[in-house]
């Protein structure tokens, strides 16, 4: 148990504003940039993967990060993306909506002195337009990251439209985030490897196979 003691001076609304400018805040816990931490926006529906959860996830992809092409799809805060980087992902593309956010993440990307990243400002449901227009080859994308809004129920959609779009390699990777309750149907070639929950949050890693039929 951690005691703080307080000086008479400082009020309780100090004390509260303090603690929100931390929640602002996203750490990077892994690779070059370990401990750093970054500043975040605050937007609507913005929720960074928590540091428990990506310590998990990463340690997942401790054997694939190191040279990986990666592509995340809803970057939000870039939380995945600069986590990737840091680890030693050789390529990340973010995509983001929200102009606002789009433009942090660049900032973060300066800050951190990483020359090896693309933020994208653009719906992800454009990945075609996207992959034409940043030169994203096909079957160049080791490990994807899909974690969209939570209430706009999206899997399915850009599943589909990942698969499709010829992007991944054969065996490549990718990381799922949904509400523990939701039901994924990934492709039939998406084999689920890892999965987990904490709290409300679901998470899984696929890879991807060729099936035979």
């Amino acid at each position: 148990m951690e005691f703080v003691i307080l000086s008479k001076k400082r009020s309780p609304k100090s004390k509260t504003q303090a603690v929100a400018h931390t929640a602002r805040q996203l750490r990077i816990i892994g690779g070059q940039w370990r401990s750093r931490k970054l500043d975040i926006i605050e937007l609507p529906g913005l929720r960074p993967t928590s540091d428990r959860i990506r310590e998990t996830v990463f340690n997942w992809l401790a054997p694939a990060i190191h040279g990986a092409h990666c592509l995340d799809l809803f970057s939000g805060t870039g939380a995945l993306g600069l986590e990737s980087l840091s680890r030693g992902a050789a390529q990340g593309y973010l995509i983001e909506k929200h102009p606002d956010a789009a433009r942090q993440i660049k900032q973060h990307l300066q800050t951190l002195g990483a020359h090896n990243a693309v933020v994208v400002n653009a719906d992800a449901f454009n990945l075609a337009t996207i992959a034409h227009s940043h030169n994203i080859a096909p079957g160049s994308i080791d490990i994807a990251y899909i974690d969209p809004p939570f209430a706009n129920d999206l899997w399915g959609e850009i599943f589909t439209l990942l698969e499709d779009s010829a992007l991944l390699a054969s065996d490549a990777l990718i990381y799922v985030e949904s509400p523990r309750e939701q039901v994924l149907s990934p492709p039939i070639n998406w084999v689920r490897i890892k999965e987990k929950h904490a709290g409300a949050v679901g998470y899984q890693l696929y890879e991807r196979k060729h099936i035979i039929t």
